[in-house]
């Protein structure tokens, strides 16, 4: 393979990471490319496990051995070799860690300009020193305010919360936040002896007990007479009395137990820290103002209106603000000038993150790289995918390469080059069908985006149905939305639309199962079905206790005596102890990255000898984990309990995955599928009401038609289906629709128009409607 030096293209040869099959790509430097191809086709194994991995991995190789160490490095890719590859940046659709003090100042740096424009150009009081940044950050011991340590908010607790049922005595439990069994019972008996009547009912004990008991710091400690059953020993000892109120926070604060966390959290409320008003900082940095107002107020402000108010009196002034505007800039027009600086990111969806991240890379002016992105019109609004388009455009014109993973019909569209992979999904993609301009994708037969780029005729009417009743929700007042009342169908299949930031998901936040109408309720979220590869898709379904019983009942397992729990990866019995189940070990490399290898007793099959020996239909417990779900149904077709599971897997288009697939190497629109089919597998009893939050992100429009063939199915069948929508094919197909807007931020928060699509389409304030106008017969 003879090059020249200038060689303009990334030269891919030989990629077999994940499904991928040898694959042997060009894609053009300098240029919008997009990766398209059915939702596990292997195109992200291609973008991101292959392009992008390979291109760390050669940085890292630049960096000193010793700081190698210190960072987390990716793996090299199974690939055979690939040239011509600039230095790449990623912006993926991670959920970032959600911490409460990470805001959308922190994502993305402006919160260090704001600071830097109080601490050198703002008013200070007479006679007041200047303050560091760092004085202006709740994040730092310098900045952040000494009550609530920056988080603005404080937990404590109340007599009726501890307390929930006062006819009940302190022996017969009384004080529901103590801890149970014989802690409980040891709290207790430390009040008895310190001379409490504990048999008394609460209401009728002193107030100033019920204080004490709740509320004091001290920690008595008393000899204690157990009062035990005949057969034991009764034996004094030395007890320290704790209250209810120190042991919640203690617990809170301290524990490593979510579950213990949890119920701690259930005894607490919390509220503005009384010291900082919320503000979270200390009161030095709060005296300190730009232009009349204190830094807290200004984070708490929408972009858009921070942008205005950011006119410098002083030459410092000038030079901060002006970078300030640069920064805000690029995140406004990126759709978000509705955000304020002090909004946490774990308020934030996947897609927001994303846009903000990329907002960042705009303003970083690199040059010569290659930005690999997944999804970046995940959770837009068709409205802002024109921005978005324009602003991948500017980082093409900077002299950059963009390779975007995308679904979305108008960035494919926008490309300058089409990289198709299929043509199904797991073991039947992996291929490249087709690179080159995107007109010429229609020639590609076997292509599935191609049925779906060139066809832009409207789909067929679908007769609209009749609601069986109606469920009302509100006057709710939350976040942007200022008393709205809402009506939703029941029976029926209800879309609510709307720009980001409209209130979309704080509006169906609001439907719960308290509501007249709802016997059942599900939310079925993009959320990981499990944070370790033990995790994966039979075990969530419940599908792994089938299998598992199944090799359990045959002859040669009985003759051994295992039971179902000889079957399972996760306890010690059956499984290889050397890997403790886990089919790999981890080799340390010191400054390379540490590589996995296949367990070296078991293979990789998770199970000791002993166990694979056992043998269903000729395979072991590991070769059918190995299964796809489509061999899988086959496998089982006369297991009822394992076919309906794999059944349903196989109407939500999952027939590709693999039973054992660790949780890990799952999209969130694969997540929330498995979630879905699961929920189906379930013998439905009585009325249930659906909530989908985007059900269509990642997925391609083929796999589109398969899921909502599946939702419509639900409401045949009697149910209610409630989606939060942007794909406008879905919309066009709901029997009603609920519009918010017009904008997002304090501009939205009002339903703009609902009613069957054809009404909705005709909105006059609605940004929605001139695209659901153009898909609608």
């Amino acid at each position: 393979m003879h090059q020249s030096p200038h060689d303009p293209f990334v030269r891919v040869r030989g990629a077999r990471e994940h499904n991928l099959k040898g694959v042997d790509v060009d894609v053009p430097r300098d240029v919008l490319a997009v990766f398209t191809g059915v939702s596990g086709s292997g195109k992200s194994s291609l973008a991101f496990g292959t392009i992008y991995a390979e291109a760390q991995r050669r940085y890292f190789e630049s960096v000193a051995p010793y700081a190698r160490r210190l960072i987390h490095q990716v793996g090299a890719p199974k690939v055979g070799e690939i040239t011509g590859l600039p230095p790449a940046v990623s912006l993926q659709q991670r959920r970032a860690a959600p911490t409460s003090r990470s805001s959308v100042g922190t994502v993305t740096n402006l919160s260090n300009s704001l600071r830097m424009l109080f601490s050198r150009a703002g008013e200070y009081p007479p006679g007041a020193e200047r303050l560091d940044s760092d004085a202006f950050s709740p994040n730092t011991a310098a900045g952040a305010c000494p009550r609530c340590h920056g988080l603005g908010q404080v937990h404590d607790t109340s007599e009726e919360l501890l307390v929930p049922d006062p006819s009940l005595s302190v022996r017969a439990g009384a004080i529901a936040a103590w801890p149970g069994a014989w802690q409980g019972k040891n709290l207790r008996d430390i009040l008895d002896a310190l001379g409490y009547d504990v048999d008394r009912p609460w209401r009728e004990l002193p107030a100033e007990q019920r204080q004490w008991i709740l509320f004091t710091d001290e920690q008595p400690v008393v000899t204690v007479h157990p009062v035990r059953d005949a057969d034991r020993i009764q034996r004094p000892y030395q007890g320290t009395y704790t209250s209810a109120r120190r042991y919640v926070l203690k617990t809170f604060s301290d524990t490593k137990s979510p579950t213990l966390r949890k119920k701690a959290e259930r005894f607490l409320a919390s509220a503005p820290c009384p010291d900082c008003g919320g503000s979270r900082l200390r009161p030095e940095a709060l005296a300190v103002t730009f232009g009349g107002r204190t830094i807290a107020e200004l984070a708490s402000l929408p972009l858009t209106d921070l942008a205005e108010l950011l006119d410098g009196g002083s030459e410092t002034a000038r030079v901060l603000t002006g970078d300030l505007k640069s920064r805000i800039t690029p995140v406004v027009e990126l759709g978000l000038g509705y955000l304020s600086l002090d909004r946490s990111t774990p308020t934030l969806s996947a897609g927001e993150l994303q846009r903000l991240r990329l907002a960042t890379q705009l303003r970083s002016g690199l040059f010569g790289v290659v930005y690999v992105l997944d999804e970046p019109s995940a959770g837009l609004h068709p409205a802002d995918t024109e921005a978005l388009l324009t602003v991948l455009e500017r980082l093409k014109a900077a002299g950059n390469s963009v390779f975007v993973v995308e679904h979305h019909l108008e960035v494919v569209r926008g490309a300058d080059w089409l990289v198709d992979v299929g043509p199904g999904a797991g073991e039947h993609g992996g291929r490249v069908l087709y690179s080159g301009p995107p007109a010429e994708l229609a020639s590609v037969e076997e292509s599935a985006t191609a049925a779906f780029l060139f066809d832009e005729a409207p789909g067929p009417a679908r007769e609209v149905r009749e609601p069986r009743g109606w469920l009302k929700i509100g006057p709710v007042s939350r976040h942007n939305l200022r008393e709205v009342t809402a009506e939703f169908p029941l029976g029926a299949f209800t879309a609510v639309t709307g720009v980001s930031g409209s209130g979309k998901s704080t509006l169906i936040g609001e439907l719960t199962e308290e509501l007249e109408g709802v016997d059942r309720l599900v939310r079925v979220d993009q959320r990981p079905i499990g944070r370790t590869p033990r995790s994966n898709l039979a075990t969530y379904t419940g599908l792994f206790d089938v299998v598992r019983k199944v090799f359990a009942a045959t002859d040669a397992a009985r003759e051994h005596g295992y039971g179902v729990g000889r079957f399972s990866f996760n306890v010690a019995g059956g499984r290889c102890e050397t890997c403790q189940g886990e089919g790999f070990v981890s080799v340390e490399l010191l400054f390379l990255p540490s590589t996995y290898a296949p367990c070296p007793d078991c293979g990789g099959a998770r199970y000791n000898p002993e166990t694979l020996r056992v043998a269903y239909r000729g395979r072991n417990i590991a070769e059918v984990l190995d299964l796809t779900v489509e061999a899988a149904a086959e496998f089982f077709a006369d297991v009822p309990a394992a076919a309906r599971s794999l059944g349903t897997l196989l109407d939500v288009g999952l027939g590709y995955l693999r039973l054992g697939q660790p949780a890990t190497e799952l999209s969130g629109g694969e997540a929330q599928r498995i979630k879905l089919a699961s929920e189906l597998q379930r013998g439905r009893r009585g009325h249930t009401l659906y909530l989908l939050d985007e059900p269509t992100t990642g997925l391609h429009p083929a796999d589109v038609e398969v899921l909502m063939d599946r939702l419509h199915g639900l409401v045949d069948a009697g149910h209610t289906v409630v989606v939060v929508e942007h794909d406008m094919t879905v919309v066009a197909g709901a029997d009603w629709v609920i519009d918010l807007g017009p904008g997002g931020g304090d501009q939205g928060g009002r339903i703009v128009a609902a009613g069957p699509p054809q009404r909705v389409a005709r909105a006059r304030d609605s940004a929605t409607a001139p695209y659901l106008a153009r898909v609608l017969p």
